[in-house]
């Protein structure tokens, strides 16, 4: 009897476990159409669940040595097994054959998930005659040739002001978290150069400054990226179809929602009085160009709503990014800080409100900048191409119709094989002494696929002359006031929440 019952409990519960089971084989199988190569372990996606890594850690013992002696490695992404790419011959080769390795954002990879909710199809993630209008539309608001400094220069030295006023208040003994206070800065000049959004005016207050949270287009930032950067969402964005299991993920559409809305409503609001004060005045912005795409009728509405959100985002979150492993790499290297003080003091003698000529005429605030992009590239790991046909990636890796391939910009920057055996190491010289040399190296590390900060080739970023005038900017500002060094207390973990503790002395 006992025997019976036993056996009838074990086939109820092969019964319940098997089809899960089996659709979980299904799910996390390694398609036969993909190319041999080491597989990254699928928990090593989901590992913030339970762990502390950094991703600077999570590299060095899971990737490292399969990219490097591989150049490529299968990797579990957005709920899927993709080709993630480092050799640089095979890099070179997806930049320049969009036709074969088109761009295909979330909105094509995972359209149901949250993440393509907030950015739909845009200029970033957009291929073929989509890709072409948006480019069209938006292309000489991103890439001015020249920028007026006044607006970056008020920008940054307000950002120095709170930050003094921060250091201030909770003594000299003891670091100042940054994160929240560059986020407010960042948004703040994206803001003010490519949207014609004045905070102070719309909310009505600037971003920077305020209590956390004063300003909501700026504090649903923060939400905004706790919630998409979730492990188990992110690797399993098919848990995206049932938000009422989940609430948080309710929660999080509703988010999405509201800061579309919210920046729809805040630019709406911006052209109109625009048109009412001065319909003839010079539209140069981006969101200018935008508004006129849609009313004009080339675009539609929700176009126009994908392509203010991804400004919003990429325009803001790179510089951020980057700011604050600057302040991290200098603040570990004082000797770094001295040298370009001693440039930009020099400078300010002559030039206290310098232009975008003077500024990128700097040769070591250039080399500095360029070696900050090379160590800590803002967008480290990508993966939103898909290969419209059977290919062989640089004449020599299978890549079936259909596959997913990305790239690792870690990789390629910190290869000892391109970069030499200081390749780790923070080292400005290395790309030369003019700024002439400088430049005429990053054109070539950036043609031959080893150094893609802004990407490469035909989709580079639009906004790399911006972004790179923008850190140039703050560095100048900011060493001609302060001196810093990192908190003790502070252990480096390269991911996209952390922050740094700093300590700033007014050498003023």
């Amino acid at each position: 009897m006992a025997l019976a019952l036993s056996s009838i409990l074990l086939s109820i519960l092969l019964i319940i476990l098997l089809p899960p089971l089996l659709f979980l084989t299904w799910y996390l199988r390694v398609s036969r159409t993909l190319p041999n190569l080491p597989r990254i372990p699928i928990y090593v996606s989901i590992l913030g669940l339970w762990s502390s890594m950094g991703q600077d850690e999570i590299y060095e013992r899971w990737f490292r040595a399969p990219l490097e002696k591989h150049g490529a490695v299968l990797v579990w992404f957005a709920g899927r097994w993709s080709v993630l790419v480092s050799r640089p011959d095979w890099l070179t080769d997806m930049f320049r054959n969009e036709h074969i390795y088109a761009k295909a954002g979330s909105q094509i990879k995972i359209p149901h998930a949250v993440i393509a909710t907030l950015v739909g199809d845009n200029i970033i993630n957009a291929h073929g005659e989509n890709w072409k209008v948006y480019t069209g539309i938006m292309k000489a608001g991103l890439q001015k040739k020249v920028f007026e400094t006044t607006s970056l220069l008020k920008q940054s030295r307000k950002l120095v002001d709170v930050l003094i006023d921060l250091q201030k208040e909770v003594g000299a003994n003891r670091g100042i978290l940054i994160m929240a206070d560059v986020q407010k800065w960042a948004v703040d000049v994206m803001s003010e150069n490519f949207l014609d959004l004045d905070l102070k005016k719309t909310n009505p207050h600037q971003s920077l400054g305020q209590p956390n949270g004063a300003v909501r287009i700026e504090a649903l930032q923060s939400i905004i990226k706790a919630t998409l950067f979730k492990p188990m969402y992110f690797s399993f964005p098919d848990l995206d179809h049932f938000p009422w299991l989940f609430p948080s993920r309710k929660s999080a559409y509703n988010t999405m929602r509201e800061f579309d809305n919210c920046l729809y409503t805040m630019i709406m609001a911006m052209l109109h009085k625009r048109t009412q004060i001065n319909p003839t005045q010079s539209k140069d912005m981006v969101s200018h160009m935008l508004g006129e795409a849609y009313t004009s009728g080339r675009i539609t509405e929700k176009q126009f709503r994908d392509n203010l959100k991804i400004t919003f985002l990429t325009a803001h979150e790179n510089a951020q990014q980057l700011v604050t492993s600057m302040f991290w790499q200098l603040g570990t290297r004082v000797d770094i800080q001295d040298r370009l003080r001693e440039e930009i003091l020099d400078t300010a003698k002559t030039h206290p409100n310098p232009s975008q000529e003077i500024i990128n005429g700097l040769p070591y605030l250039t080399a500095v900048v360029l070696e900050l992009l090379r160590l800590f590239p803002p967008v480290c790991q990508l993966i939103n191409r898909v290969a419209l046909r059977p290919a062989l990636l640089g004449g020599e890796l299978p890549i079936a119709k259909g596959t997913f391939v990305g790239w690792n910009a870690w990789a390629v920057h910190s290869n000892p094989d391109i970069w030499g055996e200081d390749a780790r190491e923070f080292r400005a010289e290395r790309w030369g002494e003019s700024v002439e040399e400088m430049q005429g190296r990053f054109r070539r590390e950036t043609v031959r696929g080893t150094y893609i900060p802004f990407n490469a080739h035909k989709r580079k970023c639009l906004g790399q002359g911006f972004a790179l005038l923008q850190v140039k900017i703050l560095l100048f500002v900011l060493l001609g006031r302060v001196s810093w060094v990192v908190d003790p207390a502070y252990r480096l973990k390269m991911t996209p929440v952390s922050v740094f503790l700093l300590g700033l002395d007014d050498v003023c």
